[in-house]
């Protein structure tokens, strides 16, 4: 049994966390911000391989993270994960995207909006992330590790190993000016009924449903930092989403929220001795981590 800190609260980090305490380490994850602090509370968590790479190593990490979410939305309600059917939507038809071997199913649409050639049509898990991050952090007390709130100019010493999670603060910890910024900023609605979720992802314009909210976005400005919606860009993202779905025009508006995605040109998923580096899965983290997640674990024992 090895001691291991996990730094990044996130969800690949608590991912990360839960795998290695079920693998027997000591675990304690330390993080600037703590799980509903971060980036991944702010996502709209449809599985969807987004903005990461390399596409072979991403195929397989989204399909095995798929795996486990289908898993959890079958047994464990408390997760925070459902299995919702939706649709991605093209402005001109084409073949199967190139992660289709991480989907079971593909399909034709049933329908189209007016404006699209394309698309397909497939069952992905919705995470309501504050939900499941919550679960997340329970999961790692209940397995004996612990969660400290802790700000890190350097990657720490005293453990074992250190698995190095932190997302957007990579820049500074892994001295990698490779990953930057990517801003997502996202309209919460109230639940009008819908029950599948909709992506453009050339928008990106995606509209996703949760139990009690629907979340709408979005938008994709590299470089920018600012974490402060902008009222103009809720009033773009709202346009687009109610021209993709009707359905929700005049849903009342719940909240505004902005992230930043970290995103690098390739997924950074290596063991550099005593270090062990899980960054840069971009608009992906959700979609990638239980996947990445058992690849530290491995890792960790090798």
């Amino acid at each position: 049994m090895s001691r291991v800190i996990v730094v990044g609260a996130g969800v690949v980090g608590l991912t990360s966390a839960v795998r290695l305490l079920e693998a027997g380490h000591r675990v304690d994850v330390v993080a600037r911000d703590l799980p509903l602090e971060t980036t991944s509370a702010i996502a709209a968590a449809l599985w969807y391989p987004y903005r990461a790479l390399p596409q072979e190593r991403v195929t397989a990490w989204a399909a095995r993270s798929r795996e486990v979410l289908a898993a959890l939305a079958a047994a464990d309600p408390d997760a925070g994960v459902r299995l919702r059917r939706g649709t991605e939507v093209l402005a001109e038809a084409a073949g199967p995207p190139w992660w289709a071997g991480a989907v079971p199913v593909l399909e034709a649409p049933r329908v189209l909006p007016p404006g699209y050639a394309g698309g397909w049509s497939f069952v992905a898990p919705v995470v309501d992330m504050p939900v499941h991050l919550r679960w997340l952090a329970a999961r790692v007390e209940a397995l004996g590790g612990t969660l400290t709130r802790l700000n890190l100019a350097a990657l720490p010493d005293g453990a074992d190993l250190v698995v190095d999670c932190a997302g957007i603060g990579t820049r500074l910890l892994a001295a990698d000016r490779s990953v930057e910024p990517v801003r997502g900023q996202v309209v919460h609605l109230e639940q009008v009924g819908l029950e599948e979720w909709w992506l453009d992802a050339a928008g990106p314009t995606y509209v996703v449903p949760r139990e009690r909210e629907i979340i709408v976005g979005g938008t994709d400005e590299e470089g920018v930092w600012s974490r402060t919606p902008d009222p103009d860009v809720a009033d773009s993202i709202l346009r687009r989403a109610t021209a993709l779905v009707p359905q929700i025009a005049g849903a009342r508006v719940l909240r505004h929220r902005v992230g930043l995605r970290p995103v690098r040109p390739t997924v950074r998923l290596e063991r550099v001795g005593r270090v062990i580096h899980c960054y840069g899965h971009g608009g992906a983290g959700v979609t990638l981590a239980w996947g990445c997640a058992e690849e530290v674990a491995g890792l960790a024992a090798g």
